[in-house]
């Protein structure tokens, strides 16, 4: 059941995290390119460079509003981080040097999908203790790590299964070897969503048995992880738990949900973890965040993870109730031919991208206190309303169809079913009765 909105999410935002939140989103308008002044700063601004202030070629930083507040740096290009374990200040870095704020916007919008902007941010603030600095740091690297080290959305998500599977049949050496080493692992379904937890959150079921070290390539590894985070993000209202030693993609996984998936993770349930386990979780426990390891729970049976997953939605093989097993749904050819059609694309990118810009207008509104405060942000969900819609529409045309596609659990439309079986039998029997 769903319980009260907790503080600091959408809905429930202290004064203090709203004046956070806006400071974050005037950070990353500058940053994109996007932060169009007011009218007096306008004029004062052209003044200025007819001045020549700007004169000798010397060029204006992104980052000057960090200046004030006490961040303790110039800006935000040199900014420390004393929790960056995972080197993200020198990815943003990186990013700064590798994109244009116009390339960081695409990215970024399209790292949004369907998701309402604000929910995500808030993730990156908690995550970074509400230091804007230091979450707007954490944001970017996450979205450089994602454009250009993953490539996730112009690689992983647009090509699919099927890309995968012809690959392992007909690619180079190479590409033969990651498309086995994936398919493989969804094949025997060493990992796969099923199901909700007592929160109605969807369950990554992770079958850590099923893992052999050296069996599959790492990267093979770690395309499956993100393709497995980003395939139950789709289905979340909330967020996604998950169950789980090979140290390499442990370690990655905790990267994933730590650094470019904060505040995504419901619960991790390690289930009947053999004895040697737990002198490796002394380990792991040392390389999470404190609030990360407190969302990780040992249970042994069936009637412990009854504390987060209700009986009836616990498979059979690990003791529940739920007659289901995981079978592995082949793509279909021709399941992605609508990714051909650039012209219907670029029509609905078109109408996405017009929802953008006036969502980013109306944001700088209500940052700036301009207009009808309550207005603006009725505004501002309505347009969250119809950018939902727009990527959905968009969504058969940008990402390459999933076994979950295939088995019902992702609908038309972005319709969610996570027991689409148990929907197809309930419907049967109702036409039956009709028949009769």
């Amino acid at each position: 059941m769903v319980g009260q909105i907790p503080e600091g999410y959408v809905g429930n935002l202290t004064p203090e995290h709203e004046a956070k939140l806006k400071e974050f989103w005037e950070a990353l308008m500058k940053i994109t390119g996007v932060n169009v002044p007011k009218a007096n700063e306008a004029e004062n601004s052209a003044s200025h460079h007819e001045n020549g202030a700007e004169a000798g070629g010397k060029k204006k930083k992104r980052f000057g509003m960090f200046r004030r507040g006490g961040g303790g740096g110039d800006d935000a290009a040199n900014a420390e981080d004393s929790e960056d374990k995972y080197g993200q200040t020198k990815e943003f870095k990186q990013a700064l040097a590798d994109q244009t704020p116009e390339e960081m916007r695409e990215t970024l919008w399209a790292f949004s999908k369907m998701d309402d902007p604000d929910k995500i941010f808030l993730r990156y603030l908690r995550a970074r203790k509400w230091n804007v600095q230091n979450a707007l740091i954490m944001l970017i690297s996450t979205n450089h790590w994602r454009s250009k080290e993953m490539h996730l959305d112009d690689r992983i998500i647009s090509r699919g299964e099927a890309w995968y599977l012809e690959k392992s049949q007909s690619g180079t050496a190479e590409e033969k070897k990651l498309g086995h080493d994936l398919l493989s692992q969804f094949r025997m379904g060493k990992s796969f969503i099923h199901g909700t937890d007592n929160e109605g959150r969807p369950i990554s079921w992770v079958r850590a048995r099923l893992h052999k070290a050296g069996e599959q390539s790492v990267e093979s590894l770690e395309v499956f992880t993100v393709y497995m985070i980003e395939t139950c993000r789709l289905m979340l209202s909330p967020d996604p738990p998950a169950d789980t030693g090979d140290y390499t993609p442990v370690k990655f996984m905790i990267k994933c949900f730590e650094a470019n998936y904060p505040e995504s993770l419901g619960a991790m349930c390690v289930f009947r973890a053999p004895w040697i386990f737990h002198g490796i979780w002394s380990i792991i426990k040392g390389w999470l965040d404190p609030v990360v390891a407190a969302k990780v729970h040992f249970m042994k049976d069936a009637h412990e993870l009854t504390s987060l997953v209700p009986m009836s939605h616990i498979p059979k093989e690990l003791g529940g109730e739920e007659d289901w097993t995981y079978t592995y749904k082949e793509p279909v050819p021709g399941e992605n031919s609508e990714m051909a059609d650039e012209s219907a694309k670029a029509e609905l990118l078109k109408e996405r991208w017009r929802y953008v810009e006036e969502y980013e207008t109306e944001t700088l509104k209500w940052c700036r206190g301009e207009g009808d405060e309550q207005a603006v942000k009725k505004r501002r969900s309505e347009l969250v309303a119809n950018m939902k819609s727009s990527y959905w529409k968009l969504d058969p045309y940008v990402r390459a169809k999933t076994v979950y596609d295939r088995t019902g659990v992702i609908g038309a439309g972005g319709s969610i079913d996570m027991y689409p079986e148990k929907t197809r039998t309930a419907t049967s029997t109702q036409h039956n009765d009709d028949v009769d």
